[in-house]
């Protein structure tokens, strides 16, 4: 077979919803390509003697043939993508391809094929494909510079996102921008109105464009605060005004955030709601610090618990001695100011005052600190601690103070 020549390639978008693709080989290659096909449509035949687990993980969704290659395993398909460790079988793959005018990939080999795989990501409803040529690395390298400059705003393609009028709850993580997830920079770049709290990566309401109406409802503690109702009525009347209205909260909507309520406000409204989820801070904050929640043989489960109200507190819905009595990771949120009375409900209710405690405040931002302590000595030391904090109570906050117990 004639070698390929070396002019430019020629680009093109494949839609391939509803038509066969043949992957040839069962290894890493085919593993990395065949998400993407079924993620476009595709009806994906993979021929190997052999597949990776993950790969064999996707039967019902691919078709998988235990065998070496055959000619015959092209009939009918539209796309070929050779994928072997083995350049003969790749050989006779891109062969067969050639006599079925199929186009095809060589995963070893790209000058001899038909067709390569362009370095693709998508932004909205944008799709990136770059090619470098030969070069997959500079093809990846030069999309991931693309992708980032459309998330944070130095390309221009937000034309391209959902503007349409309603509420959008975002979740913005625990505080680090870069933790905030690419669907919430797309909410933020479509918003009309911006909707913040006091927790929500502020750094990111300075790329906010002019024409954007930003509305502080931060929540202090001990202090100032704009109500809930108050906060409700905001979303759906600049909601019913046509705009887009983001909600921009830290952590997670629906975990302490009181996401729910303004969903429940917007729908007896009639608003559309939409919501984006955000890394969840009693699981983030403590992995960022290097603590699991949970570790093989050291705990199975954990709680996190509100501990805005103290123990004892006629509104509290938090049954303190059965919370005492767990053995897992706990996690309290909102909790510094009640700390002492916590731990102290939680040794009389039998947990050993010597069970390792962190505090992590302003966790994942510059300002983040950090305290080692355990139950018994936990009110002693947590009086310098500025909120917002997390809590973390359990024997996997020992495996970081002493890592040669892990």
């Amino acid at each position: 077979m004639a070698r390929m020549s070396d002019h430019s390639p020629y680009p093109v978008g494949l839609r391939l919803e509803g038509r066969r693709v043949v992957v040839v080989g069962g290894g890493q290659v085919a593993q990395r390509r065949i998400p993407a096909l079924l993620a476009s449509g595709a009806r994906v035949l993979v021929v190997s003697p052999e597949v990776t687990p993950s790969i064999e993980g996707l039967l019902g969704e691919v078709e998988w043939r235990s065998r070496g290659f055959e000619p015959a395993d092209l009939d009918g398909a539209w796309y070929a993508i050779a994928a072997t460790d083995v350049a003969e079988v790749n050989e006779h793959v891109l062969a067969a391809a050639e006599e079925r005018r199929i186009f095809c990939v060589r995963s070893d080999d790209a000058r001899q094929a038909s067709a390569w795989t362009p370095a693709s990501g998508r932004h909205g409803g944008l799709t990136v494909a770059v090619l470098a040529n030969r070069e997959p690395r500079r093809s990846a390298a030069v999309r991931d510079d693309i992708l980032r400059a459309l998330q944070d705003g130095r390309i221009d393609a937000d034309h391209e996102l959902d503007r349409s009028p309603g509420v959008v709850l975002v979740g913005g993580g625990p505080g680090d921008p870069d933790l905030v997830t690419v669907a919430a920079r797309q909410a933020l770049a479509t918003a009309d109105v911006v909707v913040a709290d006091r927790l929500a990566p502020r750094e990111l309401l300075a790329g906010l464009g002019p024409h954007v109406e930003l509305v502080d409802v931060a929540k202090l503690p001990r202090g100032r605060a704009a109500t809930q109702e108050a906060i409700n009525q905001v979303l759906v009347d600049r909601a019913r005004e046509g705009k887009r209205v983001v909600r921009f909260k830290g952590g997670d909507s629906f975990v302490f955030g009181r996401g729910y309520e303004e969903v429940l406000a917007c729908q007896a409204a009639g608003v559309p709601v939409t919501v984006i989820p955000g890394l969840s801070s009693p699981i983030a904050v403590p992995g960022l610090a290097g603590i699991p929640v949970t570790h093989r043989g050291v705990a199975h489960d954990f709680t996190v618990v509100s501990g805005h109200l103290p123990p004892g507190h006629p509104d509290s819905l938090v049954d303190w001695s059965a919370v005492a009595r767990l053995r897992g990771t706990l996690v309290l949120m909102m909790a510094v100011e009640n700390a002492p009375a916590i731990a102290q409900t939680l040794v009389d209710g039998g947990r050993d005052p010597g069970t390792a405690v962190a505090v992590i405040s302003e966790g994942s931002m510059p300002t983040e600190r950090r305290l080692f302590t355990d139950l018994g000595s936990l009110a002693a030391g947590i009086s310098e601690v500025r909120p917002p904090a997390i809590i973390v109570i359990g024997d996997v906050v020992g495996l970081v103070r002493d890592p040669s117990s892990s």
